[in-house]
């Protein structure tokens, strides 16, 4: 087994209930094929670079698993076909990287400034 993470984009005017459908049954095919079902995280509504089918937002969440390339074909399949999910995007998580997801919120001009106050305070 490898492990994978989906990044899912789904749609804004969903109300919590569907997209915890989308989600249940992503878990659902990962775990009928053996896989194992590690974390999802929801990212929220976030504005999109684009608009996609005329929405100016998306619903991020993200989806890490262990699962065989059958059971991920299956899964990128059935996505692929849901109205409810407007992109996805499977990936291949490396040995060694992080296995919590990185800070989204934070932007890197925060970070820099951050690091410049200290460097100042040293001083």
């Amino acid at each position: 087994m490898t492990d994978y993470e989906i990044l899912l984009l789904l749609d804004p005017d969903l109300p919590e209930e569907k997209q915890a459908e989308v989600v249940a049954r992503a878990r659902e095919l990962i775990e009928k094929d053996g896989g194992r079902w590690e974390r999802h995280d929801a990212w929220g509504r976030r504005k999109l670079a684009y608009e996609i089918d005329r929405k100016a937002e998306g619903s991020y969440h993200l989806l890490t698993f262990s699962a065989s390339s059958e059971a991920l074909d299956e899964v990128s399949r059935v996505l692929k076909i849901d109205d409810a999910v407007m992109r996805h995007l499977a990936t291949r998580r490396s040995e060694g990287g992080p296995s919590e997801p990185v800070a989204v919120g934070a932007a890197a001009r925060e970070d820099v400034e951050a690091d410049t106050a200290i460097a100042d305070e040293e001083e």
